[in-house]
């Protein structure tokens, strides 16, 4: 039997207490309440709440101000806590001033008891999704020297959730985006996540070597086989026997050795070139691709049958431009891994008009881009706190996005207006077609539909 879901109920009313109370706790929540906020501090300090109903007018003062106050006290000190405001100042003020220090929803009083537990259970599964990417993302840090995947936007939380899923399972997995949106990160962090993580995890670029040269770099070849074979070589395919095989850049592989690469995925045998007798390995196969195969395979330029092999499960890693709301996440994410670069040690900080040509700037090379914009910056920022927009190299130039939509000033209007867009552009790219839409901002359809109404855009 699964432990009961901690939530911790703040509020002075001892009826709304015993009312909420009780259907949280009919519905299988384990819920601890407090009356004001000293006893809600020791129940925090004391405990670890994923979720926490907050009301703002609380003892001992009972102002607004100062419940606001303490919901930027309690999200500084618990970032990974949701919180429900639940409170009877429900005016818009207070609800877009709660919401912009991070709560995660505002229900106004009296609340409607099936729209509290619908609110309850959708901020819950947000906590475990981002807990179980945070583990990822640190089983990552690990194995890549410290890089590792950042990110809160739903496009690529989706995209970690489903390779938390699909890691303990032997299915192929076949990841797919732009150049620099780490595909190899994703990669390495499903195997870690995989039985076989104790094993070797062999990466190889197929487009990096010739046809001649990728067949023995997989297959390993036998001595005298051909000019320049002076001794026997194992292979990729042997290496990664008991671990994982990582083919980057799939859809550069030519068709002939695509046919050899399918035979040894089939049969677990692999023939070393000049070799008599075939020898078996055991790998799981990871491929990634920044070509659309369902393309060449129309073309001609992929074989069908392989194409269902390595597709046992696709994950589709965005680029950074659909992910305007995980830029600053990011940029300080890299300006954090530059500290050793600064004089003082201390990471540079973003201005403002620097995250603002962030947002507005296309990221052709994606994360790579991003990383080295930080690294430059850093160094020509010198001993300044701030990174200033002369230190970046694309300022000015022709690749910037169009300017933010008139009226949007502060940062968070300016990522809404640059998705929006982008949804804009998707819809008018596949033809109002909201399900394809949807699966290349790697949103759910659901999700798709609730930013559209958000937007107007129905």
């Amino acid at each position: 039997m699964s432990t009961p879901h901690p939530l911790l109920l703040v509020d002075d009313d001892a009826a709304f207490r015993k009312v909420y109370g009780g259907l949280l706790r009919e519905a299988g929540y384990a819920v601890v309440e407090a009356a004001d906020r000293p006893s809600a501090r020791a129940a925090i300090d004391a405990r670890d709440f994923p979720l926490v109903l907050l009301d703002l007018m609380l003892p001992p003062d009972g102002s607004v101000s100062a419940g606001l106050e303490g919901l930027a006290a309690l999200l500084s000190a618990k970032p990974g806590t949701k919180v429900i405001v639940v409170s009877g100042a429900g005016d818009t003020r207070h609800t877009l001033e709660a919401v912009r220090l991070g709560a995660y929803d505002f229900l106004t009083k009296p609340v409607d008891p099936d729209v509290l537990l619908v609110v309850v259970q959708r901020a819950l599964a947000r906590v475990q999704l981002e807990r179980q990417v945070e583990t990822l993302r640190s089983s990552l840090t690990r194995a890549a020297g410290g890089v590792s995947l950042v990110g809160q936007s739903e496009s690529f939380l989706a995209a970690t959730a489903l390779a938390e899923r699909v890691a303990a399972s032997e299915l192929p997995v076949l990841v797919t985006g732009e150049n620099g949106t780490g595909k190899e990160l994703l990669a390495r962090a499903v195997h870690l996540k995989s039985r076989r993580h104790d094993g070797p995890f062999v990466p190889i670029n197929c487009g990096a070597l010739p046809e001649s040269l990728l067949e023995s770099a997989l297959f390993g070849h036998v001595k005298g086989s051909f000019t320049g074979a002076t001794k026997d070589h194992r292979g990729l395919f042997a290496e990664a026997d008991g671990g994982t095989l990582f083919l980057d850049e799939l859809g550069d592989m030519s068709p002939s050795l695509q046919v050899k690469v399918l035979r040894a995925l089939e049969s677990g045998d692999i023939l070393p070139v000049g070799a008599d007798r075939p020898v078996q390995v055991d790998v799981r196969l990871i491929s990634a691709t920044h070509r659309d195969l369902g393309r060449m395979l129309q073309e001609g330029a992929f074989r069908e049958d392989l194409f269902w092999r390595v597709k046992g499960v696709e994950i589709r890693l965005p680029p950074l431009r659909e992910r305007p709301a995980d830029l600053p996440l990011l940029a300080k994410h890299f300006l954090n891994q530059c500290a050793h670069l600064c004089p003082d040690g201390r990471a540079r900080l973003l201005s403002d008009a620097v995250a603002e040509a962030l947002l507005a700037h296309a990221w052709p090379g994606n994360l790579r881009e991003l990383r080295h914009e930080m690294q430059r910056a850093t160094v020509l920022a010198g001993e300044r706190r701030e990174i200033q927009p002369e230190d970046l190299s694309f300022t000015g130039s022709e690749r910037l996005r169009p300017s933010s939509t008139p009226g949007a000033t502060t940062l968070a209007q300016k990522v809404e207006a640059l998705e929006r867009r982008e949804i804009e552009e998707a819809l008018r790219r596949l033809n109002g077609n909201r399900t394809h839409t949807a699966e290349a901002l790697g949103l759910s359809r659901q999700g798709l539909l609730k930013k559209l109404e958000r937007f107007g855009l129905t």
